[in-house]
């Protein structure tokens, strides 16, 4: 909250072009010139990112992009870096300005503050035990850990020495995280003996033993105990006995320097068919793009005089890749809040201001989760004047899914209605599309442009995106496919266990071969330049004339409807039938069928006593008539008990449209990758009955 004591508030982007301004002689028009310099002088931007960010390297770099091609791009050829030591070098500046490295919460109301130093001290001593158990740079570190402190200090001693971090998040069960982690060989498992979810305790020691006895290559196992009643695992380490050390060994330690493109970590895609893909960043680039992304969301140190204090919260699990966005934030000095649990409260009795209620106590500055989560609270009627103090958040971030523009005017009337200060009366929000493949985002917010509900502010600085049409060209104000025409730092340096590159060629630069396309700045790409990274989704840059870089995601180009040669992205479809207050969520599959017509169902979640009749049918049409076309009225509509998602909150329409198109289930989906696989049978049967009534 400002007060008369403080200097205005200078978003962090503006302060870097007053930087740049200053140190390189450049001034920008608006973000779209700000934005054309980052995407067309790529050695000038990602420099300047470095230089900004006092990125360390005792040994100098040859050049910036040493080779400018996807995939394959060189960066920072000689440049030597730690993700962990990024981290660790806020502890002198952030303790002497008494702010906390992380404040945690669990369901059961248990609070823990670590500080800078204590976070230090923990990450030292539990490298060394690593190190003790034979842990080298290049080995793979797995966790089945939740969002707890432990889970953070585990991650920075594993990269700290070289050795390559993987978690997944304990609410999978032993099949989905078998999938993962079978696939890199881990040397070391940490593991959690239970977890609180939902108001219920859940024992996971059967899993772990499980875990441990079908990964022969695991080596060495580190237990964190959470339940009461929990002995000690046979062969196993506490985790909490190995943080007891303190000795002069552990005071000295120091991360190891790794080259710029050494192994990260590997996270997953979200395995709804096939196998995950084993994704491995570097820690290199997540460095740069983590940085990057702070200036866009204006995400900074905690204890620099234009922060107020800094707390930033991204609601997450450990299995869904804004885990690594939230810890990302310990890059800056920022200090992160963290909650472990779930945010929709127990089971038995629903509460969507738990997380509203979490912010409020911790004095939460930047507050994110999924799209769905926002959803659910205006669903949920919640009234944020009774969730306590949220009068020092200052900005709302949402990704996961397309944020609809009722749920957006919903949140801003809400906090124009508490507002403690000028800013939050038209609170802004975070509004972001990229992915678990680069740890980034394609398109995001921005401080320096104004704010249209249901549309994203801009493409990122560093990200060449473009809407491309089926003839590979770009367009603008029109729909077309989400590609990249330059190379980012964070893009995947390799599948793990990928020879020859072929899962990761087909999953991003099978539809546009080399030289195919044209550069941001105008000019063929050129045989030289390499492939075009697809991402999937459909985009729509600028409006109907096609000014502005305001942007909207129209879902997943592979689950697009196509009725009479009309293309929509299912998002539209969702976001008019989940205006009627009647319906709680939805989803829609198109089945195309060779040689007849498709047919389109539509699922729908209602308000418990709601029932679906006639009248009910008839208003879901009517919004979609009138919101989009008569052309992607419904076959028929279904009323479901849930819509099948993934544990990050994605709906599974790709994997539904398969089952009804014949597909088994246990070819199409998961189970143990999703959040609600209990739903499924109730789709088998449907699939059953569709398939019998064909001629």
């Amino acid at each position: 909250m400002q007060t008369s004591s403080h200097p205005p508030y200078i978003p962090r982007i503006r302060l870097y072009q007053d930087w740049l301004r200053a140190e390189r002689g450049l001034q920008f028009d608006d973000y779209e010139a700000l934005w054309r310099w980052s995407t067309t002088e790529l050695d000038a931007f990602w420099q300047s990112v470095w230089d900004y960010a006092r990125l360390q390297s005792p040994t100098p770099h040859s050049a910036v992009l040493g080779r400018n091609v996807m995939p394959g791009a060189q960066w920072f050829p000689g440049a030597q870096v730690n993700y962990a030591q990024q981290v660790l070098r806020h502890v002198a500046p952030a303790h002497a300005a008494g702010m906390p490295a992380l404040i945690s919460e669990n369901e059961k109301g248990l609070v823990r503050e670590l500080s800078w130093p204590e976070l230090r001290r923990q990450v030292a001593a539990l490298a060394l035990h690593l190190r003790a158990q034979g842990v080298q740079p290049g080995d793979r570190v797995a966790a089945y850990l939740p969002n707890v402190p432990e889970t953070i200090v585990a991650f920075l001693a594993t990269v700290s020495l070289g050795a390559v971090w993987s978690v997944c998040a304990p609410d999978m069960g032993t099949s989905a995280v078998l999938d993962r982690f079978r696939q890199i060989e881990p040397k070391v498992l940490f593991a959690v003996d239970g977890v609180t979810w939902a108001g219920m305790d859940i024992d996971r020691r059967a899993v772990v033993q499980e875990l441990r006895a079908q990964l022969p290559s695991v080596r060495h196992l580190v237990v964190l105990h959470q339940r009461d009643d929990s002995d000690l695992i046979a062969d196993s380490a506490d985790l909490a006995s190995v943080f007891t050390r303190n000795d002069a060994e552990t005071a000295a330690f120091e991360p190891a320097w790794l080259p710029f493109d050494h192994p990260l970590w590997i996270v997953y895609s979200s395995g709804t068919t096939g196998l995950p893909k084993p994704i491995v960043h570097s820690h290199g680039g997540i460095l740069l793009v983590s940085r990057a992304n702070g200036l866009q969301m204006d995400v900074g140190a905690s204890y620099e005089a234009n922060s107020r204090g800094e707390r930033f919260h991204w609601y997450s699990s450990t299995g869904w890749v804004m885990w690594n966005s939230q810890v990302a934030g310990l890059l800056g000095g920022t200090t992160c809040v963290i909650f472990d649990g779930s945010p929709g409260g127990p089971r038995s009795a629903p509460d969507w201001g738990t997380l509203w209620r979490f912010a409020a106590r911790h004095q939460v500055t930047f507050l994110g989760s999924g799209a769905a989560f926002f959803a659910g609270c205006m669903k949920a009627g919640v009234d944020l004047s009774a969730c306590g103090d949220l009068s020092r958040i200052r900005a709302l971030g949402t990704t996961g899914s397309p944020l609809s523009a009722e749920v957006q005017q919903w949140g801003t009337a809400q906090f124009a209605r508490i507002a403690a200060t000028e800013a939050q009366k038209d609170i802004w929000w975070f509004n972001i599309s990229g992915g678990t493949d680069f740890a980034g985002g394609f398109i995001a917010g921005t401080r320096e442009l104004p704010q249209h509900p249901g549309v994203m502010q801009a493409r990122m600085l560093g990200a060449a995106v473009e809407a491309w049409n089926d003839a590979g060209e770009p367009v603008r104000g029109q729909v077309g496919e989400l590609v990249c025409t330059q190379p980012i730092p964070s893009m995947p340096i390799a599948f793990w266990n990928d020879p020859g590159n072929a899962r990761y060629l087909a999953s991003y630069f099978d539809m546009y071969p080399p030289g195919h396309g044209r550069r941001p700045g105008g000019g063929d790409l050129g045989p030289e330049a390499g492939s075009v990274w697809r991402h999937g989704d459909w985009l729509r840059i600028g409006d109907e004339e096609g000014q502005g870089q305001w942007c909207v995601i129209y879902g997943r180009s592979d689950a697009t409807i196509n009725r009479q040669g009309l293309r929509m992205g299912t998002s539209e479809i969702y976001s008019a039938v989940e205006a009627l207050p009647e319906v709680l969520d939805s989803m829609v599959v198109d089945l195309e069928y060779l040689g007849r017509e498709s047919h389109m169902p539509l699922f729908v979640v209602l308000r418990p006593g709601v029932a679906l009749d006639e009248s009910l049918k008839k208003r879901i049409n009517d919004a979609i008539r009138t919101s989009l076309s008569p052309r992607f009225l419904p076959d028929e509509i279904c009323q479901v008990a849930e819509i099948p998602r993934t544990l990050s909150g994605k709906k599974q329409e790709l994997p539904i449209k398969k089952l009804l198109l014949g597909h088994p289930l246990e070819k199409v989906v998961h189970q143990e990758a999703m959040a609600n696989p209990g739903c499924l049978p109730w789709y088998v049967a449907f699939a059953q009955r569709h398939a019998a009534a064909q001629p």
